[in-house]
């Protein structure tokens, strides 16, 4: 028995343990440098990851004191950055780019509060592209080293020359790595735009448009909210602190938040300390006890600090650990100690928006005080419910990392025994859960959030998430809706978006929301299989099977085996994410498309309709 028993197991000899350059280890294993690789349809896929670690370095030079312009390039997946600053420092230009470790961001004055700190960022760039160039001129001398997927392939020195001081670096990211992809210009022009806000005096030159900000975070709360505030925004600032704070019409809270001009999309310590600064300092204000949570319902409100060696919880960078934003300083009081003046002193000063506010707080407080009696009943019964038994069934991350939002983390929300089976047996069990609906969940639109409390569904899901008391702390770094591709299906989709934008917005406003994109056909013969997504990619898949070719139409999510189900749930999963903008008004979409105006909607199908048949006709 013995020896059947050793005849499974893999030999494990001197031979089996390798040590990676590190050039070999990133290319091996990027996701633990630049999150997750993607195509370019979302907005941290890795592509804009690396676009984001050349131009940090290039805004670092600009906090500095050195160069007021970027000029950033994108044409044939071929980014360029140049900046004005200082210059790399020739001798060590190739080392700065190429050897891990290496940087002038460790210690002494040459870089203070910035984000690179790790001597990683421009290397993973270099290694991860097959075609790398980086230029630095000081002073009518210059150096241009390129590189080929990390390694040297020329260095070239000049005397001479006429250009102004400053670095030039130009990628184009391997797709040995990455596969095929593309750039979404809309997410590098919101990329550039934080950096405006951020910075002021900074101008951004993207493929020839100027963009530039002149009232920092009060110009990103502007651009961005989709309804009119309550009351205008208040825009504080102080040394290494901005703040901007207003309230919306809506439920939840909206944070942007910010460190060292990094966006840390999962907040952190600095998030927390400003949540917990604003319910103090207005209680304070008022001299009333308000719950927080009745001061916090609906605001909008944006945060930048700078903190000194700050300390993020991955290469990411998008949510900080740093408990002092410098040596002897602990982040609550000094966020604390800033709103409790400055935010106070803004009320004193401007008392119409100090009686809006406290009209909200008491809205806010009666509402809340209306559901207490049902919400009670609702927790109750969520603890009774054994939600990995009925509902929920969960990944071993949160079993081990208690509750803390994880980036791997994802949920999938899906209905029907078959589909959330077919999902359950081909998950990762480390760090997919999934949710399971009974048949299609209420219309919420035009309901209170009493019936998140009363009904079932909607209880138990808000649970499973854990946002009941806001986004710190939910457990899922993504929330993907997974149904069948057909009417039914779609119907629970926008019932489910509805849900979020009614309730919880900022679920949506912090890129947590997706929809899972499912194949409509396989297409197959004795060699090859295809899954196609569209009837374009089937046809591609047709004629590379050739007539032998054998058609499956999925009908559903319960269709998929299991072990097709992995494909599409694992690396080559295709997400869309749920967007918000400020052309989006959250009110009219969900009136028009989720409210009573049932002859608006049949008019809109029947007019798009008669375009679909005039372009038949034309065909």
């Amino acid at each position: 028995m013995s020896e059947l028993k050793n005849k499974n197991i893999a030999d494990y000899g001197d031979d089996a343990i390798k040590t990676l350059s590190p050039r070999e280890h990133i290319r091996l294993r990027p996701g633990m440098y630049i999150g997750k690789l993607g195509d370019g349809t979302q907005s941290d896929d890795g592509i804009y990851v690396l676009i984001k670690e050349v131009v940090d370095n290039s805004v670092d030079e600009f906090i500095m004191g050195a160069g007021k312009s970027i000029e950033i390039g994108i044409s044939d997946n071929v980014v360029t950055v140049r900046d004005y600053g200082r210059g790399i420092p020739l001798k060590s230009l190739a080392a700065a780019v190429s050897e891990m470790n290496t940087g002038a961001k460790y210690e002494g004055s040459a870089f203070k509060k910035t984000v690179g700190l790790n001597g990683v960022g421009v290397k993973a760039v270099n290694m991860l592209s097959s075609e790398f160039t980086a230029r630095s001129v000081r002073d009518g001398e210059a150096r241009t080293v390129t590189f080929a997927k990390g390694l040297e392939v020329s260095d070239r020195w000049e005397s001479g020359v006429n250009e102004k001081n400053g670095t030039f670096i130009s990628f184009r990211v391997d797709t040995e790595v990455f596969g095929e992809y593309s750039y979404n210009m809309e997410f590098v022009e919101q990329m550039v735009k934080n950096y405006t806000y951020l910075n002021l005096g900074l101008t951004f030159v993207l493929n020839g448009q100027t963009y530039v900000s002149k009232n920092g975070l009060l110009d990103l709360v502007n651009d961005t909210m989709s309804d009119e505030p309550l009351y205008p925004p208040v825009h504080l600032s102080g040394d290494d602190i901005e703040v901007v704070i207003t309230h919306g019409t809506g439920y939840g809270e909206s944070y942007w938040s910010f460190v060292n001009g990094q966006y840390t999309s999962q907040g952190g310590t600095h998030q927390a300390a400003f949540r917990e600064a604003v319910a103090k300092t207005v209680k304070e204000f008022y001299h009333k006890d308000y719950d927080p949570s009745d001061i916090r319902t609906s605001i909008i409100a944006a945060i930048s600090v700078k903190v000194t060696d700050p300390v993020f919880e991955s290469q990411t960078k998008i949510k900080l650990g740093s408990k002092e934003i410098e040596p002897g300083v602990s982040m609550r009081q000094f966020v604390g100690d800033f709103l409790g003046k400055h935010l106070d002193d803004y009320l004193h000063k401007h008392t119409e928006t100090a009686q809006i506010l406290q009209k909200k707080i008491i809205d806010n407080e009666k509402e809340r005080k209306a559901i207490s009696g049902v919400q009670k009943k609702a927790r109750e019964m969520a603890k009774k419910v054994s939600l990995n038994n009925r509902k929920l069934r969960d990944c071993k991350i949160h079993l081990t990392d208690k509750h803390e939002l994880a980036e791997q983390s994802m949920i999938f929300i899906t209905e029907g025994n078959s589909a959330s089976g077919s999902i359950t047996a081909s998950r990762d069990v480390r760090t997919q859960a999934v949710f399971s609906l009974r048949g299609k969940p209420l219309n919420s639109y035009g309901l209170t959030k009493k019936v998140v409390y009363e009904n079932e569904e909607f209880n138990l899901l808000q649970a499973a998430l854990n946002i009941e008391e806001g986004m710190e702390n939910l457990r899922y770094n993504k929330v993907i809706i997974a149904t069948d591709a057909d009417v039914d299906g779609m119907h629970i989709r926008l019932l489910m978006t509805s849900f979020f934008l009614q309730f919880f917005p900022d679920v949506i406003r912090g890129g947590h929301l997706y929809i899972l994109q499912t194949p409509l056909f396989r297409v197959r013969n004795k060699k090859e299989t295809y899954y196609c997504y569209s009837d374009d990619e089937r046809e591609k898949a047709i004629r590379k099977c050739g007539a032998s070719a054998e058609i499956t139409r999925f009908k559903g999510l319960g269709e998929i085996s299991a072990d097709e189900f992995k494909e599409f749930i694992g690396e080559n999963m295709r997400l869309d994410k749920v967007r918000l903008t400020k052309d989006d008004p959250i009110h009219d979409m969900l009136e028009f498309y989720m409210g009573k105006n049932t002859i608006d909607r049949q008019l809109f199908i029947i007019d798009n309709l008669r375009i679909e048949e005039d372009l038949v006709d034309n065909i």
